[in-house]
């Protein structure tokens, strides 16, 4: 009888928790679906009330046509994203990972001095150093330059990838390490051939995080950059609300909406689990 009891018990408690699970899921979902549904609205249906989510006068790829003639059109600010992200996933992952090799390895003068100063300007707002940072690229050249963006970017990047990549290294047991030293490996090979793959969580997720930061930063990208040529497609975006006269094309700005996301929702779709791991690096010792 206490038997049957706790067995009910169970499959209570298991059902509720699918079905909290699964509410919480529909409730994540739904803007998303909502979002990439109203994009397939003619142009004027999707300026009306957003009930129904659904197109109910057919299906139309009006907003994306619409999206794809404005301004340089929408490849062009997509190949300025593309780039500016992959530079900066690329610069922030080889810059990170040898710091980060280079804290948890190496013994040298003032090394936790140097290591907290790098996490304080975490601490930093990125506004309050805008106008500086302005100035330092007029200087040297890279002001209007998708570069001069990607080094922004990689700025803002290093404080937190290094820590993730220190902590990633740290967790990976000393014994490894000499054991490949007696092997004969010098620092070079012991980096590549047998740290890099046991810290490769830690590496998939900075790359995460700094290609999220890239792709969807805004503020850096509207101040720095003043060519529409260049403009990244944040910047585009904004530009399209603004629209003729001032009017707002809401299916394309929709269909804008979509177009960001896709990317973003496939790399963590695919990268979900090195992310979890990623982060739990160092967490336990």
């Amino acid at each position: 009888m206490a038997g049957a009891m706790s067995q009910n018990r169970k499959a209570v408690f298991s059902f509720g928790r699918h079905s909290i699970g699964m509410i919480a899921s529909v409730l994540f979902l739904a803007p998303i679906v909502w979002t990439v549904l109203s994009t397939f609205k003619p142009a004027q249906e999707a300026r009306q009330p957003p009930l129904p989510p659904w197109p109910t006068s057919g299906f139309s790829i009006e907003n994306y046509e619409t999206l794809n003639t404005f301004g340089d059109g929408l490849w062009a600010s997509a190949q300025n994203s593309i780039y500016v992200s992959v530079m900066t996933v690329l610069l922030s992952v080889l810059v990170s990972v040898l710091a980060g090799y280079g804290f948890s390895r190496f013994r040298f003068p003032f090394k936790d001095f140097f290591f907290l100063l790098i996490l304080s300007t975490i601490m930093i707002p990125f506004q309050s150093i805008l106008t500086p940072i302005f100035l330092v690229l007029t200087r040297l050249g890279l002001h209007n330059t998708l570069t001069g963006l990607v080094c922004v970017y990689v700025t803002l990047q290093l404080p937190f990838s290094i820590f993730m990549m220190r902590n990633a290294f740290d967790a990976v047991p000393r014994e490894i390490e000499e054991a490949a030293r007696m092997d004969g490996a010098n620092n070079v090979t012991m980096l590549v051939r047998v740290m890099l793959p046991l810290v490769w969580p830690g590496v998939v997720t900075i790359a995460l995080f700094a290609f999220l930061g890239a792709w969807n930063e805004f503020l850096a990208a509207l101040v720095l950059m003043t060519d529409q040529s260049k403009f990244t497609l944040p910047v585009m975006m904004t530009a399209l609300q603004s629209g003729r006269f001032g009017a707002i094309d809401w299916g394309a700005v929709q269909a804008g909406v979509t177009v960001m996301m896709v990317p973003c929702l496939i790399l963590f779709l695919a990268l979900q689990r090195f992310y979890i791991r990623g982060l739990m690096a160092g967490a336990v010792k």
